[in-house]
């Protein structure tokens, strides 16, 4: 029997006492009298199990499994299930950064040696490390996480996970942890004087992020085909957001300011997406050559002087990372306050709020509701118009 192209442990007899048996991951299991039914039956639903747990045991005992293996087992577990479109998310190498320490402390102890004062302990130890309070609170929650995943795969005693769940998380005020300032609204007039500095490309994301609310990724992913260009306000319907495995839908209207900074965006492929990195790099090159002083019968001529390999290349759309390092960069080079676009979505929900209230920020800004029917989305949908018809 073979799957993938890989073998399966053989149903075999043990001489010695005439039952079958099946070795799986170095442990021998007996499965009954050879040759019989049940042995057989019982044959193949360790091989489906071994072969669903990605061709390793599942019956390791709690207290032969070491933390650092269940830490192995639950990354490639985080690296299946965070995945959007196909593709993983960023889920996984948070899930690294918050296990390191434990790994570090722990990783050679078993699951079953981990305990609560263990898990005290790595609060205390992330406390001196200097994390904010929230973040602390955040590692420790994966590490629960951990403990839950193994418990459900049988990997760790359930009772090692319900110790675990008595640890509280830190509370404001009630700990050593600093706590982190609130993000809050950058000023319009810093706004304005760094996207004077910034690539036309990115300080177009940044004018029309401004306007609608949107979030920084929900402007990176922007493309012709996610516009709804049939009303006199515009609907942008992203085709991935962060409440969309919740069941939500996000709808972002955008207005007739908007709509002219995007114009000249929408002339091309459907399917592109409308700020494209490789536009900047281009637009950066011709400013350059524009300056040169330099005869182009001397020196080098555009072009002939690139990398062949270069480390990194422009992808075809822009990250929130390479959004923010952007806007990061001409703050530098103005020597001003150095501001995220994060920020820029507070704004404009201050903005909003003050005008026309709290319900018409949360509708705008996309904030989900528990329990919201379809007769609400509808007036919700009509309140972004309206926002968007005044502000833009």
């Amino acid at each position: 029997m073979r799957t993938a192209g890989k073998s399966v442990p053989k149903y075999r007899k043990h001489r010695a006492s005439g039952r079958a048996i099946v070795t799986l991951s170095g442990k021998d299991h007996y499965l009954g009298p050879y040759g019989t039914k049940v042995s057989r039956l019982e044959y193949d639903r360790l091989i489906a199990e071994w072969l669903s747990n990605g061709r390793r045991s599942t019956t390791i005992e709690p207290d032969e499994i070491t933390v650092v293996e269940l830490i192995a087992q639950f990354l490639r577990w985080s690296k299946q299930h965070y995945r959007k479109n196909g593709q993983p998310t960023g889920t996984t190498e948070n899930h690294k950064l918050a296990l390191s320490v434990l790994k570090k402390y722990y990783g050679r102890k078993s699951v079953s040696e981990f305990g609560p004062k263990s898990l005290k302990a790595i609060q205390g130890i992330l406390i001196k490390d200097g994390l904010s309070r929230r973040s602390v609170n955040d590692r420790i929650a994966t590490i629960k996480q951990v403990f839950k995943y193994g418990a459900s795969e049988e990997l760790v005693n359930p009772e090692v996970y319900q110790a675990l769940s008595t640890v509280s998380g830190l509370a404001k005020g009630r700990s050593e942890a600093r706590e982190t300032e609130p993000v809050k609204p950058v000023a319009d007039t810093l706004v304005d004087q760094t996207v004077k500095s910034l690539p036309p490309v990115v300080a177009d994301m940044a004018r029309l992020q401004r306007l609608t609310g949107a979030r920084p990724a929900e402007i990176c992913i922007l493309r012709p085909c996610d516009i709804d260009r049939s009303g006199e306000i515009w609907l942008y319907r992203p085709e991935s957001h962060k409440t969309e495995h919740h069941g939500h839908a996000r709808i972002i209207a955008i207005g007739e300011r908007g709509q002219a900074i995007l114009l000249k965006y929408l002339v091309r492929d459907a399917h592109a997406y409308c700020f494209d990195p490789r536009d900047s790099e281009a637009k950066r090159r011709a400013a350059r050559h524009e300056q040169r002083v330099v005869p182009l019968h001397y020196g080098n001529r555009p072009g002939s002087n690139r990398t062949r390999k270069p480390k990194t290349k422009p992808g075809d759309c822009y990250t929130t990372d390479s959004y923010r390092r952007a806007i990061h960069r001409a703050c530098e080079n103005l020597k001003i306050e150095k501001w995220s676009p994060n920020r820029l979505r507070h704004t404009a929900a201050t903005e909003i709020r003050k005008r026309f209230g709290l319900e018409a920020a949360q509708v705008t800004l996309g904030h989900s509701k528990a329990d919201v029917t379809q007769i609400y989305a509808e007036a919700d949908i009509q309140k972004a118009i309206e926002v968007a018809k005044q502000v833009g």
